[in-house]
């Protein structure tokens, strides 16, 4: 593959990240992005309505609990209800003196992967949300955020979103194999982008609602159906996506953009600032992508200099393109399982 007159040592970089996709599909099917919720309404003064949802990942719900601030009690029993997907517990609190300014600890976040959502309405009406991280298990209700402070939740989770995106990310990977020229790739990934953020903002704000189950095992099957694009063109076959990448581009991200929604949705967006959120993790995406395609032209550059200059082998490229393909019919395969009640 050419760069206008100097090769472009795509090949080689898409082996040893696909090498890397491989070693961690199983972990991938097993990781869930889905944040834990939990929700505090004020009802009277001191006086909250507390709802907890933790999601279950391979059957077992997540090993976090709430640790209320020294003086807060539950009133009554709580009330437990178990889903397929979460565990959601309800209880009354009171809490002398309220609860903002005080701590309020997840104990087990910080063994974990996953974020947590905390989300607050006061009696005045005034709502905050925020993200809790395993590196910082807690919380202390302030008496009002700072946009600054959303902004920089919701970047943080879009970059971290596309990250542990792995199907995204062999999506662009493949996409960095099909299109033969740096140009051409750069038209190629703002269509793809331009496209999903179109997707992600319709989503988000709830005008249009994919089902999960669909959704996701199509974004599986567009990583196979890219792959093959992908020998097509090592083969010399002129086939639309190698004609015109930008406009298969466009077309499958459109659907990823729904897959970027769905897991906004899981997080929420808070109400007072839902415009800053929603631009925030959209921008937090972009700059994911943008790292992760800055890391695969730093693998190329290495994998050239170790061979001397010379291109990456043409059985290699084929390897390359098949173990992605694999990799995205593993994902098919497995998410057909959500079809199933």
């Amino acid at each position: 593959m050419r760069c206008g007159r100097r090769p472009l040592p795509w090949a080689g970089a898409v082996v040893g990240v696909t090498v890397g996709l491989v070693a961690i599909a199983p972990i991938a099917l097993a990781h869930d992005t889905r944040p834990a919720h939990l929700e505090l309404v004020e009802i009277a003064a001191e006086r909250y309505e507390m709802h907890w949802r933790v999601p279950v990942l391979a059957g077992r719900p997540l090993p976090v609990r709430v640790r209320l601030p020294d003086g807060a009690r539950t009133v009554g029993a709580p009330e437990v209800r178990t889903f397929r997907d979460s565990i959601v517990e309800r209880r009354s609190i009171e809490a002398p003196g309220g609860l903002i300014g005080k701590r309020i600890t997840l104990v087990g976040l910080e063994a974990t992967i996953t974020d947590a959502l905390v989300r607050e309405q006061r009696l005045d009406g005034t709502r905050t949300a925020t993200l809790v991280r395993p590196s910082e298990p807690w919380i202390e209700l302030p008496a009002s955020r700072p946009r600054w402070a959303v902004a920089g939740d919701y970047l943080t989770h879009g970059v971290e979103h596309i990250l542990l995106g792995f199907d995204h990310l062999a999506f662009v990977l493949a996409l960095c194999f099909l299109v033969p020229n740096r140009r051409v790739l750069l038209w190629t990934i703002t269509a793809f982008t331009v496209a999903h953020s179109i997707t992600l903002a319709i989503a988000a704000l709830g005008a249009v609602h994919v089902p999960s189950a669909p959704l996701e095992a199509s974004i599986a099957l567009s990583i196979v159906l890219l792959a093959r694009e992908a020998l097509g063109r090592r083969d010399g076959e002129e086939t639309l996506a190698v004609r015109y990448p930008w406009i298969v581009a466009f077309a499958f991200g459109l659907l990823h953009g729904f897959g970027f929604a769905s897991a906004l949705t899981n997080v929420g967006l808070p109400p007072s600032d839902v415009p800053l959120a929603l631009l925030a993790f959209n921008v937090g995406v972009e700059v994911g992508q943008l790292a992760f395609i800055g890391a695969v032209f730093s693998v190329a550059r290495w994998l050239r200099w170790a061979r001397g200059g010379s291109r990456f082998p043409v059985p290699g490229r084929a390897v390359a393109a098949y173990a992605i393909g694999s990799v995205g019919a593993l994902w098919f395969f497995e998410r057909l399982t959500g079809f199933v009640p």
